[in-house]
């Protein structure tokens, strides 16, 4: 199906959000996706405070050389781009909010804290609304696309064998984000390009 763009409110979205299934498949990955980059998730300017408000319900699961960057450098980075982003492990790609279990597993350390009724705040919304990227553009409108990482290709598989399309796999944080009544017409997208497909 050829990509198209569809414009709900300030919002344009890549119709490959609807069409497109994805399913996160951990058990494959191990969360490599926090540990493999050219730079931390994109992060809003709100999201900074959060990180250093909740910091010590979180900060007990990170490792020492992890807290000792936050002390060195702080909560959060500018990339090459000028963008707001997590730090990095200096010398690695590995960010600085993440934790091991003893099989060397890699989760978000904030998230792990959130699920355990410590912190508020779950994580980055660029973390949980991937594979979706997005992009705010000079005329003041939104713009979300799907990204395709070679990293999360089981996930795209995953997604095609369970029929999940993206919008809906992520339909918690994009609520969180943008509101119900923008999945709600999100949805409704969806159904009417089904219907002409």
């Amino acid at each position: 199906m050829e990509t198209a763009i569809i414009q709900i409110d300030d919002v344009l979205v890549s119709s490959e959000i609807l069409t497109e299934c994805f399913c996160c498949d951990y058990e494959r990955c191990k969360g490599v996706c926090c540990i493999i980059g050219d730079s931390g998730a994109p992060l809003e300017e709100s999201e900074c405070e959060a990180l250093e408000s909740e910091y010590e319900h979180y900060s007990p699961l990170m490792s020492a050389e992890e807290k000792k960057v936050v002390a060195d450098n702080g909560f959060f980075s500018i990339d090459q781009d000028g963008d707001l982003v997590t730090p990095l492990i200096c010398g690695k790609e590995e960010c600085v909010y993440t934790c091991f279990d003893e099989n060397e597993n890699c989760f978000c350390a904030i998230e792990r804290s959130y699920f355990k009724g410590g912190s508020r705040f779950r994580k980055p919304i660029s973390c949980w609304l991937y594979p979706i990227r997005v992009t705010r553009l000079s005329s003041g409108m939104m713009a979300l696309n799907l990204h395709r990482w070679d990293i999360c290709r089981d996930a795209f598989k995953k997604g095609k064998k369970e029929g999940t399309p993206v919008y809906k796999f992520l339909r918690e944080p994009l609520i969180q984000f943008l509101g119900e009544d923008f999945y709600n017409a999100l949805e409704e997208a969806a159904n009417a390009l089904t219907a002409d497909s």
